[in-house]
């Protein structure tokens, strides 16, 4: 099928919006913008020196540049069972997730492993449709306890307070069909969906003979180690890093764009990932790396996460701060007096 967003699977998809909400662009699009775009056949072999894509009916591509943009896969649950499991990646798993919460009854309890940004927005919008999820998660802390504590503890209230459990520090040992088991406890379940991450499909340009670590390598300019092929996306990995969200896979994309078309691109931005907490939007803004303290700021509607008393990472509940400046904050390594001082007129 033609490109569409994913962003939207586990948020107003799964809450029941039309699929036609998710198309990337128009079908007369591609016409317009004199884009072939083939949806019958798949890249099974990519020839950088000879300039050539091969596809797997047969046919094969000629190209002067490049893009790879293959993404990620979900990761399986490898636990005994862990088949029966639901993941979300694709718009087929959207639909077989949502089938099954129309199958089950009102109240049903759902299982929901992994407690990252993935599971944390499926337990929301499960819970609207009036089901009872329970998140586990491993780590002492959603978000595997990658963004300090005031958020998760906020986030944990923000799910109790629509019926979703927290089961935190917990591991899911073995699924069957009435739920799953932590050890010698069962959790029922109407049915498992598990987000344990993903994996970069990195095969294609690996058989390819381009440098591959975990992700395609790339430079700030998205090119790869053969000069005539870019890649972007989820699939890549930059400063040691791969970052799995729809900024970083648009960013990098038009990064890619202008590179190919021999123009500088500049220092990528700050990282910037936005999600769902019980119909709650949160965008958070920088990495986050070696943060050393965090405190609310903006009466309770933003998180400052510091290093040395300079900005690592701001976190924006509800949409209270703009967006540009928020990243722009981020981006200069504001000191806290100039956050605060920024922050304090913005509107109730």
């Amino acid at each position: 099928m033609p490109p569409y967003n994913r962003p939207p699977l586990s948020k107003e998809f799964l809450r029941g919006a039309p699929q036609e909400l998710l198309s990337a662009e128009s079908p007369g699009w591609y016409e317009r913008h004199a884009v072939d775009l083939l949806t019958d056949a798949t890249v099974v072999r990519l020839d950088p020196d000879e300039r050539r894509a091969r596809l797997s009916d047969g046919r094969s591509v000629q190209f002067d540049r490049c893009l790879l943009a293959t993404g990620a896969a979900a990761r399986p649950l490898p636990v005994p069972g862990g088949g029966g499991a639901l993941l979300l990646r694709t718009l087929k798993d959207a639909h077989r997730i949502r089938d099954a919460a129309a199958a089950a009854r009102p109240g049903a309890p759902v299982l929901i492993i992994g407690g990252g940004l993935i599971g944390v927005e499926i337990a929301s919008g499960l819970a609207v449709l009036g089901l009872r999820p329970t998140i586990v998660e491993l780590a002492g802390a959603l978000w595997g306890g990658s963004l300090g504590e005031l958020l998760p503890s906020w986030a944990r209230e923000r799910l109790s307070g629509v019926g979703v459990t927290v089961l935190l520090r917990s591991t899911v040992t073995a699924l069957d069909e009435e739920g799953g088991w932590l050890e010698e406890r069962r959790v029922p379940a109407a049915f498992v969906v598990a987000g344990v991450g993903v994996r970069p499909r990195d095969e294609l340009a690996a058989a390819a003979g381009l440098a591959v670590d975990r992700g395609i390598s790339v430079g700030p300019d998205q090119r790869t180690s053969h000069a005539a092929v870019w890649a972007a996306g989820d699939a890549t990995r930059m400063y040691g890093r791969v970052t799995e969200h729809w900024h970083a896979a648009r960013e990098s994309g038009e990064r890619a764009a202008l590179s190919m078309m021999g123009i500088d691109v500049g220092a990528p931005r700050a990282p910037w990932v936005f999600t769902e907490v019980a119909g709650t939007s949160v965008d958070i803004f920088g990495a986050g790396d070696a943060v050393d303290h965090e405190e609310w700021i903006a009466e309770g509607r933003a998180i400052a996460r510091t290093r040395d008393d300079r900005l690592e990472q701001l976190v924006v509940i509800g949409s209270a701060v703009p967006a540009e400046k928020a990243r722009g904050l981020v981006e200069a390594k504001s000191g806290m007096p100039e956050v605060r001082e920024a922050l304090t007129s913005l509107p109730a």
